[in-house]
């Protein structure tokens, strides 16, 4: 969400950035929604001060025992004028608030320009992608030989896009969600939050999922929403607050379903774990100053690079391009996790720096410490990490040739000191 007052100040500037993420020139609709709106809101000012104007004068002409009769009924018809202005601006501001609202955030200047993630820059690499001496399978081919992994029996319960994990898989992939809330919690520096995962209107338009991607969602028939991802509730639980400068940064995580309706990924992804309908995710959130947030962004990333570290996944970091960022994101790394039955790399973590774009949507304002006045925080969000395609990694960067699994050594706690997942005897 942008203020109209920068698109006013320097309409150049705000196009050429839009033009960075290959989106029309928006300043001159929103400039002429805004000046009808004003020029609304004047008429109705100027109306309200002559009608001040003629009741003095009906006041004047009554102690005088003059005929106010003309008077009066101007002062009516005024009345009339004055709401008739006053519902043209409402209606203007309305179309500007929808328009601003509808338009993406705009990007770093170190972002790099491109159309799609061919653009992407890669950053950095870390590990070595094992090399097996026998053809690597794909992660479902992996949990359906052990048994523990069920697409048919969930799309019996629920439809495509669902998986039923049993067993040691199960406990897996809790035990990779509590590995990651500890990392994160006893070494970071997060607080750990258990949100709602139902969450009203305002909340998904405070994070930029409303109005434009509405169809990505499920609501229910109360009108509530399924989060997307623990972002919008922990992000707006500073929502219409005013915190204190001594209180930033603020530093939260979670652990949740999340529940996509993944209305864009039709044909992609159709087979196994990558693309859900229902997931787990542990989230990073972060609240802080202005000029902390790019530092900020930095410090998030090598937080999920941690743990795929510590779990021997190799991965690559790559920052995406003016086309390929999300709706309110003005920087995104992407953490790219290596798939030996894929050969290739695949997204599992991406932490973005949005500036003040959703603070100005969720009216979530600091007061500096040094300086009068509010300011608006800056939010910033990364997965860390998506839990689902982090057992996806597990099962394929850590297979054995007759389909077992070694757990990696950092998990060997959560899972009662199991080292290797195999399947049922035959």
């Amino acid at each position: 969400m942008f203020d109209i007052r920068m698109i006013r100040d320097d309409p150049q500037a705000f196009d050429a950035g839009l033009a960075r993420r290959g989106t029309a020139p928006q300043s001159a609709s929103l400039l002429a929604l805004d000046e009808d709106r004003r020029a609304a809101l004047s008429e109705a000012q100027a109306i309200q001060t002559e009608r001040n104007r003629m009741s003095k004068a009906i006041g004047e002409a009554k102690r005088r025992g003059e005929d106010a009769d003309e008077l009066l009924a101007q002062v009516s018809t005024s009345k009339e004028a004055e709401a008739a202005a006053e519902e043209r601006a409402r209606a203007a501001e309305t179309s500007l608030e929808r328009a601003l609202s509808e338009i993406p955030n705009l990007p770093a200047a170190d972002v790099p320009d491109g159309a799609d993630e061919s653009a992407n820059m890669e950053v950095r690499r870390w590990g070595t992608p094992p090399a097996f001496d026998f053809e690597a399978k794909e992660h479902d081919d992996l949990g359906q030989g052990l048994g523990m992994m069920d697409f048919q029996r969930a799309a019996k319960l629920s439809g495509a896009r669902f998986v039923v994990l049993s067993g040691p898989l199960a406990r897996l992939e809790r035990a990779l969600a509590q590995f990651m809330l500890d990392t994160h919690t006893a070494e970071f520096g997060y607080t750990e939050v258990n949100p709602p995962a139902l969450v009203r209107d305002e909340a998904l338009f405070g994070t930029g999922q409303l109005p434009k991607f509405a169809e990505d969602q499920f609501r229910t028939t109360e009108g509530l929403w399924l989060i997307p991802t623990a972002e919008v509730p922990l992000t707006n639980l500073v929502a219409d607050e005013i915190l204190d400068d001594g209180a930033l940064p603020l530093r939260r995580t979670a652990m949740t379903w999340c529940f996509r309706s993944e209305a864009g990924a039709a044909g992609k992804d159709t087979r196994g774990m990558i693309r859900q309908h229902q997931f787990t995710k542990v989230e990073l959130v972060s609240i802080t100053r202005p000029e902390d947030s790019p530092a900020e962004l930095e410090r998030m990333t090598q937080c999920a690079e941690t743990v795929l570290q510590r779990l021997d996944l190799p991965y690559r970091v790559v920052t995406l391009c003016t086309g390929d960022m999300g709706f309110a994101a003005r920087k995104t790394y992407d953490i790219e996790v290596w798939l030996p039955g894929q050969d290739r790399y695949r997204e599992i973590s991406s932490c973005s720096d949005c500036g003040d774009f959703q603070a100005r949507r969720m009216k979530a304002r600091y007061r500096p410490a040094d300086a009068k006045g509010t300011r608006f925080v800056h939010t910033l969000n990364g997965s860390g990490v998506a839990v689902g395609r982090t057992l996806v990694a597990v099962l394929e960067n850590h297979q054995r040739e007759d389909g077992s699994i070694a757990v990696p050594e950092a998990l060997r706690p959560y899972m009662g000191g199991l080292e290797v997942i195999i399947g049922p005897s035959p």
